[in-house]
């Protein structure tokens, strides 16, 4: 596989960019220390770190009483009135959380724009969402949020969240979803009687490299949104929490050892709602995240929750950073074609493909191959894999394989190995096994041959796919002991293959 040329990365008014050949994996984070960075943090780490560490949590402490007193008795489906001691409550707790925050070095927080009233916006969408320490606006307004209701079993913080009054999702009920969407419906349509809801609509942590894309939950409802942008100007970026980079610990850590931490809170216009965005969810949540992604002058991607597990998974076949299956799982979404993979599809288009036995499509024939008209995305996938104005569409089935069933590695080789091996020993020689690793890893450039010579340990020059089964049980590392990926230290993709909404603040589909 390689990266399309042909596109270009776009910022949210549509404007060209450079950074294209930059662009960096949402979902990873990669922190490198300088030597003498290394060194304040190993004095902070004696001095600053547990002085902090403790008074946060002796702040947290502090706080639990007021919030276990004013939740006492109170029923998640009804608000009471705003008496007089439970606003004295809300505004110790805001007390005691700004001082914790302070502690952990963030002693000033810049807020710009005016927050809205709940009568005004009953839903704030924050973005983006790249930390735990993301809670610093929820807890300045104590306004209302989504959370896994497994969060209000947790000692101390279980009883500061219900506080907020938020909105529980089980996931352990299968109707979860729905719930969800008609509970912050009800309270939007509150009128003001409830808290502000704060929705953090990416849905996982990022970067901040640029904006993924936005579920719809926070807009179904259809009401006025105040779009609010976090930014974390800070010389070395310790407060990203992603899929791929520091632990949570680590995070803490290395943030509590900063002297400041520096956190701007943006609140811009409200957004009201068209017609036509109040009956197309997808289309508000875009229009929204184009005035975000303005505001922040940041790039939007398709990229979303669901591509972390790709991203993320484990196993001797997980994706190098500089991969560019994540650009063709967002390809095969906006096609529609992964609520359709199966196992028996993928058996029967590995079938398909290898009846083939090799002969190159060009893109009228993948077009009728696959079963669908020339698009922009069908183009921007068979760019993926040509070479010569043609595609071999094994490598199409094996790219699919591993985008649908991204844990299950060693089915997507073994239905690789079906399409490419000989009929008479069900072996594959040296170039073969090139192709099968390098689109199952979604690179352009990979270097198998010291690999192959210690699968093929009888010098054959052919292999099976019970020799290379043998050979991962002994070296299930074997992509990083052999060097087969060239090392991309920027952790960037190496040429512009993302392809960047370019949406415009003009409420119509692109």
């Amino acid at each position: 596989m390689r990266f399309a040329k042909r596109k270009r990365l776009t910022l949210a008014d549509g404007e060209d960019s450079q950074l294209s050949a930059q662009f960096i994996n949402p979902f990873i984070h990669e922190l490198r220390l300088t030597a003498l960075q290394k060194v304040k943090i190993a004095v902070m780490t004696v001095t600053l770190f547990p002085v902090r560490l403790l008074f946060a949590a002796f702040m947290m402490l502090l706080a639990w009483p007021f919030a276990f007193v004013a939740t006492v008795g109170c029923s998640e489906d009804a608000v009471e009135p705003l008496s007089w001691w439970r606003w004295l409550v809300d505004l110790a707790l805001k007390a005691i959380m700004r001082a914790m925050w302070f502690s952990g070095g963030f002693h000033w927080v810049r807020v710009k724009g005016r927050p809205a009233l709940p009568s005004e916006a009953p839903i704030l969408t924050l973005a983006p969402h790249s930390s735990y320490f993301d809670a610093i606006p929820v807890t300045r307004t104590m306004a209302s949020i989504v959370m896994k209701a497994e969060s209000r079993n947790v000692p101390v913080w279980g009883t500061l969240i219900k506080f907020i009054r938020p909105v529980f999702v089980s996931r352990s009920d299968q109707d979860s979803r729905r719930k969800t969407v008609e509970e912050i419906k009800r309270r939007a349509f509150s009128a003001g009687e409830w808290p502000q809801m704060m929705v953090f609509p990416e849905g996982t942590c990022t970067n901040r490299s640029c904006l993924i894309a936005f579920k719809p939950g926070a807009f179904i409802p259809g009401v006025p949104v105040q779009p609010v942008v976090l930014r974390y100007p800070n010389e070395m970026d310790t407060i990203s929490w992603t899929w791929q980079g520091p632990g949570a610990f680590k995070i803490l850590w290395l943030t509590l050892c900063q002297l400041h931490n520096s956190i701007e809170i943006e609140y811009l216009p409200t957004y009201t709602p068209s017609e036509e965005e109040k009956r197309d969810p997808a289309l508000f949540a875009s229009n929204v995240r184009c005035i975000m992604a303005k505001a922040l002058q940041l790039p939007t991607t398709d990229y979303s929750f669901e591509d972390c597990r790709l991203a993320m998974a484990k196993g001797p076949l997980c994706l190098p950073s500089h991969t560019c299956l994540l650009e063709f799982s967002r390809l095969v979404r906006r096609l529609g074609l992964n609520g359709r993979v199966t196992d028996q599809f993928l058996h029967e288009e590995s079938s398909r493909a290898r009846k083939l036995c090799g002969h190159k499509l060009s893109l009228e024939a993948f077009a009728e191959y696959v079963n669908l008209p020339i698009t922009e995305a069908l183009q921007d996938i068979f760019a993926l894999f040509e070479e010569h104005d043609q595609v071999d569409v094994r490598e199409y089935v094996i790219a699919l394989s591993v985008v649908c069933r991204p844990v299950r590695y060693l089915e997507t080789i073994q239905l690789a190995f079906r399409m490419f091996e000989a009929e008479e020993d069900g072996a594959i020689v040296e170039d073969e096994l090139a192709v099968i690793l390098k689109t199952a890893l979604g690179v352009a450039d990979l270097t198998v041959c010291d690999v192959f010579r210690a699968i093929d340990t009888g010098d054959k020059g052919k292999i099976t796919f019970e020799d290379f089964c043998t050979f991962l049980e002994g070296c299930p590392n074997f992509i990083e002991l052999y060097h087969c990926v060239p090392d991309q230290t920027s952790h960037t993709f190496s040429e512009p293959s993302v392809s960047i909404t370019n949406h415009t603040h003009n409420k119509k589909h692109d």
